[in-house]
């Protein structure tokens, strides 16, 4: 019923834009992926190379648009843990063998207003808060109606009513790694574009409802405001910034009564290719008891606190995030385009007790050869008080028609 009122909504906007001239154009998408884990406390290490596919198509007619596109994770080499199969003795690879519809809407879009009603992808700002976990092979994607509206110059309303989180786990998730996650999640941004940047004002209501996830303690609703933007210097000098601040507090069935407070500023310096980035992000601890402190579970989580995953929910004492990095970038070496080095530096600490949970390094080496985007990366993470050491390695190419 609730993909027939959403379909309903966005056809009968559509109008007349059914009797336009129909365009096909197809979604064809390829990723091999070799990641190894050697993690202190485990006698064996993780070795996994998977293989995805997407394909799919995106029928067009005027305004109104329809996507369908479906996805298959293989595992070719599965010596690992992959949350729900093999054997826990081996680090967590989070990538199960699957096979589902990854994405199914129906779209009205112009310059003024896009509906979109179905399975779908939904990212917002830096993906903190929401976003499609794409680093994984299986993705999150969510079943909803989404509007975006923009009724003028600078100014944009978001909104989405999802009923369904698609998650990472895939067809054979169960449990606290369900394959999909029911409830009735609002999530808005309200931002308009201002001289120093895009202020957005958000709200993020999420309902994990439930009872095996966490027993709805990762319901949760947020309140806060963002700005992200850039200044140039000169022709070759560039400096980005973005600073956020958000409450969050319990929501709906979760027996938690809480309250924690989201903060981040930071800014990356530009210099004719070489970038210097420093920032540091507070997710702050309410009570110290678990899922008391501020939680994320529809961000895209891999993007924030190292790459070694050791933070995907936030510790009960809180987390705070210390970081510097810099990199630099050719647009062109030889057959390789827009290549790219870069590492980063993190302190963790706890936002009460003064733990300091461990340090992390990151590296990472990128290009593009045609259609193909070839990609070195390395995390090592050195365990204080939270966690054990861990060294993570990935090589992964993805193609794209």
């Amino acid at each position: 019923m609730r993909y027939l009122i959403g379909t309903a909504a966005a056809l009968a906007a559509a109008g007349p834009a059914c009797a336009q001239e129909m365009t096909l154009k197809p979604v064809a998408e390829a990723r091999a992926r070799y990641e190894h884990v050697d993690q202190d406390g485990l006698s064996q290490a993780a070795d996994a190379l998977t293989l995805r596919v997407r394909g799919g198509v995106t029928a067009a007619s005027g305004a109104i648009s329809a996507t369908v596109i479906g996805q298959g994770t293989l595992a070719a080499v599965d010596h690992y843990y992959d949350g729900l199969n093999g054997a826990a003795t081996r680090p967590l690879v989070a990538d199960p063998q699957n096979v589902a519809l990854y994405v199914a809407q129906l779209q009205y879009r112009t310059k003024a207003l896009s509906l979109t009603a179905g399975r779908q992808k939904i990212t917002l700002d830096d993906e903190r808060f929401v976003g499609n976990v794409g680093f994984r092979d299986n993705a999150q994607t969510f079943d909803a109606v989404r509007a975006e509206i923009t009724p003028i110059r600078g100014l944009k309303l978001d909104i989405s009513y999802a009923w369904s989180v698609r998650t990472i786990w895939g067809i054979d998730g169960a449990g606290a790694r369900q394959q999909a996650v029911g409830g009735d999640n609002v999530l808005g941004n309200l931002s308009y574009v201002t001289p120093l940047g895009t202020l957005t004002g958000f709200a993020y209501l999420v309902d994990q409802d439930e009872a095996a996830v966490q027993a709805f303690r990762q319901s949760s609703q947020t309140y806060g405001a963002r700005l992200a933007g850039s200044h140039a210097f000169g022709p070759a000098v560039k400096l980005a910034y973005q600073a956020s601040y958000a409450r969050q507090s319990d929501y709906h069935r979760n027996p938690n009564d809480y309250a924690a407070d989201y903060w981040l500023a930071d800014g990356l310096l530009d210099v004719k290719g070489w970038k210097l980035n420093a920032g540091y992000e507070v997710l702050g601890a309410s009570k110290g008891l678990p899922f008391t402190s501020f939680q994320t579970p529809l961000g895209t989580n891999f993007k924030f606190q190292g790459w070694a995953d050791k933070f995907l929910t936030t510790p009960a004492n809180g987390l705070r995030d210390l970081y510097f990095g810099g990199g630099y970038g050719w647009k062109q070496a030889g057959p390789l385009s827009g290549l790219s080095v870069q590492a980063t530096w993190h302190r963790f600490d706890s936002d009460r007790l003064d733990q300091h949970y461990g340090n992390e390094i990151d590296l990472l080496a990128s290009a593009k050869v045609r259609k193909t985007a070839v990609s070195l990366r390395y995390a090592h993470y050195d365990a204080r008080e939270m966690a054990t050491d861990t060294d993570k390695y990935w090589i992964q190419l993805d193609w794209a028609y």
